[in-house]
């Protein structure tokens, strides 16, 4: 979880700081040579983007500090939700091909969560269970 949000929180300056380096890394074009159309929007849905990318990070790695665990499990299925409306945005020509890139990294890491939580619950099973036993 620490990395994750380490990870959103610095993505998420770059892109208030250096926004067309993160429309690059993400697959989508440059802005052309004459600068962005009248109405073209894209910085300032990239700074929201990338202010809420910078919140969720740091609130992952507090989270991730407090070990509260009822968080991680939450976050689960809005990351696999996240990972298939990226997806079909790629699929249905919403978004670049790059873009699936960042459903993956979400679908990846509500599975490697998901994992490390269904492990944690084993490791304290047994050692409840562990503990019962008299010596």
């Amino acid at each position: 979880m620490s990395a994750f949000g380490v990870l959103a929180a610095g993505m998420g300056v770059v892109g208030l700081a250096a926004p067309d380096a993160l429309i690059a890394a993400m697959g989508f074009a440059e802005a052309p040579a004459a600068g962005r159309a009248d109405g073209d929007h894209t910085l300032t849905f990239l700074t929201a983007s990338s202010m809420a990318a910078l919140n969720m990070g740091v609130y992952y790695v507090l989270a991730a500090a407090a070990d509260w665990t009822a968080f991680f499990r939450w976050t689960v299925p809005f990351r696999l939700l996240t990972c298939t409306v990226f997806t079909l945005a790629v699929l249905g020509d919403r978004a670049p091909t790059g873009f699936v890139g960042v459903g993956l990294w979400e679908g990846a890491g509500a599975l490697a969560t998901a994992v490390a939580l269904r492990a944690d619950r084993r490791r304290a099973a047994g050692e409840s269970r562990t503990a019962a036993v008299p010596a």
